[in-house]
């Protein structure tokens, strides 16, 4: 008899996926992956020490039937979201334990007695994860920092950065390495670039600005032609590749800006003192300039390092006065900047840039960081000129990059600043409900598709649908991301763009000036992993992004906390099919009125075509831009939320649109009444017109420095 052969059993391949981690508040965990629709589920056994936020390896161990959701087991952490976090200490003899704050589903972390550094029982702390044990898979930490519990608004803005992945200070090999850096500036040094120091050159910034990483030079040249310099600081001369201080800043990606602080992404000694363009001081740069007459027109440019001497720092309102006065300092110079910046703009709108309209938002802030006022700032001739002049330097740099080649007729690895078209399906909506305002968008013409953008923007101009026609549009564009793939900057017009102007507080512009700098002296190295860095700055831009966010809407809770049971005009804002957002007028602060709370009222149901709630049985629609009038009912700081109800009269509809008749800013806090009775007596009284939000800010107060950012 022959024997029978065994059937071979066929192994399925293993699936291998990287993505990132995600818990629920349940406490369920999945890994979400790029591009992938459904996630993958990891039960508590299988995380492997994995936290939320993290990026992972992750393994399939099971196939969900019928293509269901898969489940894993996570192999490998290869990156973590943060590895510090706040708590309470829980200390005991010789050693200690870190008790993170509810919800972040973390394990108490062991801290060693010699890490302990005289805590004590009950203290809210910083603690860095140094290591996970061996065989408990517990982590191990050390004490950063002891946080002051009575100080609420620097424990709130801490656990927010920390939060969103950003470490409160610098490891010590960053520091001992930045103690060996010198103060001065070779004299060989020197000899290797164009010296700018004797043309007239001088710095344009917020009044608060601690850093100024750019500067403008300007001087006449023979017959109607001028040289104009934009001047950046050389990070890329004191951060070395592989050092200490590069990988932290690489780590890092970007300094955030808060409303009372800004984490700085390198240490203060380079981004306050070395490469801090001060004025009456000599500083090493690299430069972008312009030979152009006086409409714009550039006739040649030149490209690298130099050295400069700021004569003169001016802050944009002394830059404004002289635009609107004709008086000031160098107001020859700045005169002719200004005008050459407006040509700038107009070229770049005509020729594809969208004109969407912002406003920024400051905090005047009292000397406890508590918010004692909101205003509202508009971006003026001086903002722009510094804005054009800035986008002209990144371009141009962008440009010159793109057009070297390396290798077989290959593009250098390079950090672009990309924006792509709009989504296709987002347009498609956004056109069909901007035209029931009577706005047409050539949706099948890209090219003339941010031209009639533009034209859209223009004619909505103090219109009742301005705003919702300005956040839409906005939310129907794509992001902006740092790539290697040139793909052009569709927002701005332009077919090639990089950002050049602030490597102090972004590090792709640290890395633009590495590679700019190997391009000039032709003696480039690729960098193989650039794609990797631009990937890692995009993340940690939107974590900055998010950081800022939060911090704004705590300062926003704790601003309105004085006006509960207070009315205030308002413009919806958003729209979901649980509630709706609205912004105040005057303060813009931004709560949330749910759809439970108008029950007795109607029924409303979610239309996606049209951004609105709709009233099944009034008809009564509710959208993004409507103005409205709420009555703050809540303002709750640990969840950093605001809740409005809707304040309606007549047959349901929002009461006439009027100012508060107690004015946003005061500091003395209102007796507390029934809503009833807030609502009857605020309908009753007199209203008075506020315009607090449009004075400047008083002197003497600390504002947010967030408006250092430029292009």
């Amino acid at each position: 008899m022959t024997k029978k052969k065994k059937p071979q059993k066929h192994s399925s391949q293993k699936k291998t996926f990287r993505g990132t981690v995600q818990i629920t508040r349940s406490g369920m965990s999945f890994v979400i992956i790029e591009g992938q629709e459904k996630d993958i589920m990891v039960r508590q056994k299988n995380l492997n020490t994995a936290l939320d936020g993290d990026d992972v390896l992750v393994d399939v161990i099971k196939q969900g039937r019928n293509e269901g959701r898969m489940e894993g087991v996570i192999t490998e952490i290869v990156k973590r979201k943060k590895i510090e976090f706040t708590g309470t200490l829980q200390v005991n003899k010789g050693f200690a334990f870190l008790v993170p704050e509810k919800g972040l589903f973390m394990p108490d972390i062991y801290i060693p007695a010699n890490s302990v550094k005289g805590a004590k029982d009950g203290d809210k702390a910083v603690v860095r994860v140094v290591a996970w044990g061996e065989k408990t898979r517990k982590p191990v930490g050390e004490i950063v920092e002891v946080l002051d519990a009575s100080n609420t608004n620097d424990l709130a803005m801490k656990e927010i950065l920390i939060e969103s992945g950003f470490p409160l200070s610098f490891p010590d090999e960053v520091m001992k390495e930045l103690g060996e850096i010198s103060e001065n500036i070779d004299a060989e040094e020197v000899k290797k670039r164009k010296d700018f120091r004797k043309i007239l050159t001088f710095t344009i910034d917020p009044v608060d600005a601690k850093d100024f990483d750019d500067a403008i030079s300007i001087r006449k040249l023979r017959g109607s032609l001028y040289e104009v310099g934009v001047h950046i600081a050389d990070v890329s001369h004191y951060v070395l590749p592989e050092t200490a201080l590069d990988k932290e800043a690489d780590k890092r990606a970007t300094s955030v800006y808060l409303p009372d602080r800004v984490l700085p992404m390198l240490p203060e000694k380079i981004s306050n003192e070395l490469c801090s363009l001060r004025p009456h001081e000599d500083k090493l740069t690299f430069s972008a300039v312009f030979k152009m007459n006086d409409k714009g027109e550039i006739k040649e440019h030149w490209l690298g390092r130099t050295v400069i001497h700021s004569n003169h720092r001016f802050t944009y309102e002394d830059v404004q006065e002289i635009i609107e006065s004709g008086e000031g300092t160098y107001k020859d110079e700045v005169l002719l900047l200004n005008n050459i910046a407006q040509i700038l703009r107009k070229q770049r709108f005509e020729n594809g840039a969208i004109n969407f309209s912002s406003q920024e938002v400051r905090f005047q802030l009292d000397e406890n960081a508590k918010p004692v006022g909101i205003v509202v700032k508009e971006s003026k001739e001086a903002h722009q000129l510094i804005e054009e002049l800035m986008l002209l330097a990144n371009r141009t740099v962008a440009e010159y990059v793109y057009n070297i080649r390396i290798g077989t007729n290959q593009h250098v690895p390079f950090p672009y600043r990309v924006h792509d078209t709009p989504d296709e399906e987002k347009l498609r909506v956004f056109s069909g409900f901007a035209r029931k305002f009577g706005h047409k968008l050539e949706i099948d013409n890209p090219d003339k598709l941010a031209r009639s953008f533009n034209e859209m923007l223009q004619l909505a101009h103090g219109k009742p649908e301005q705003h919702v026609l300005e956040t839409l549009g906005i939310r129907t564009m794509a992001k902006a991301a740092y790539t290697v793939d040139d793909i052009g900057h569709y927002g701005l017009g332009f077919d090639h763009y990089c950002h050049f102007t602030s490597p102090i507080r972004r590090y792709p512009d640290v890395l633009v000036h590495r590679v700019l700098q190997q391009c000039l002296t032709h003696d480039i190295h690729p960098d193989r992993q650039m794609e990797k860095k631009c990937k890692h700055s995009s993340e940690m831009e939107r974590k900055a992004m998010d950081a800022e966010r939060a911090a704004n809407k705590y300062k926003q809770v704790e601003y309105m906390q004085q006006y509960i049971g207070e009315e205030f005009d308002g413009v919806v804002s958003g729209v979901a099919h649980f509630g709706f957002w609205v912004e105040t007028v005057d303060t813009k602060c931004e709560g949330l009125v749910s759809i439970h709370n108008m029950s007795t009222k109607d029924e409303f149901k979610y239309d996606e075509n049209e951004y609105a709630l709709i009233g099944m049985f009034t008809g009564k629609k509710i959208r993004i831009g409507d103005k409205v009038r709420i009555q703050v009912v809540a303002a709750n700081l640990v969840k950093r939320q605001l809740d409005y109800d809707l304040i309606e009269e007549g047959g349901g509809e929002p009461t006439p649109f009027r100012k508060s008749s107690r004015k946003p800013g005061a500091t003395e806090k209102p007796a507390r009444k029934s809503a009833a009775a807030d609502r009857k007596d605020t309908k009753t009284k007199g209203k008075k017109k506020d315009t607090s939000s449009k004075k400047k800010p008083a002197s003497g107060k600390k504002q947010a420095s967030s408006s250092r950012k430029k292009p």
